[in-house]
């Protein structure tokens, strides 16, 4: 019974976790096109540091704590489609990290990525989300 709760605030989380990771580069879009130094600006600063503190950071905290341990529990690692869906989280974790680091830079002035490339890399968690459910669905191999 415990492994169903587990299950259940784990995919909870994870549906927390990738609303602010598709939430954050939109963020990024609308601050980029406000005005330096203007109170937009700064509105854009504060609401993407609410979205790391209040959402982000502890979803992917949730996320990897409840993953791993249902991992250990059911055996999950000796099975190919488990250690690919880490991989992938691996990868949505390391763009997370770069969303706090480019939140950073846009706190301190510096727009170093163009609209058109930050609405791209929205598509990141979008391709991640695909293949995960697919790999915990149907487990292919």
């Amino acid at each position: 019974m415990i492994y169903l709760w587990l299950t259940a605030f784990h995919v909870i989380v994870v549906i927390f976790w990738m609303a602010g990771l598709f939430m954050m580069p939109r963020f990024f879009v609308y601050h980029q096109e406000s005005t330096q130094g203007s109170p937009e600006d700064k509105a854009w600063v504060e609401r993407e540091a609410r979205l790391l503190r209040i959402i982000m950071n502890p979803s992917i905290t949730a996320v990897w704590v409840l993953g791993m341990t249902l991992a250990v529990q059911s055996n999950a690692f000796l099975h190919g489609w488990m250690l690919i869906k880490l991989l992938l989280v691996l990868g949505l974790s390391g763009y997370h990290g770069w969303m706090v680091g480019y939140a950073g830079k846009l706190a301190s002035g510096e727009r170093a990525l163009a609209g058109k490339t930050l609405r791209l890399l929205n598509e990141i968690p979008s391709v991640a989300t695909i293949l995960i459910v697919i790999l915990v669905v149907v487990k292919p191999f």
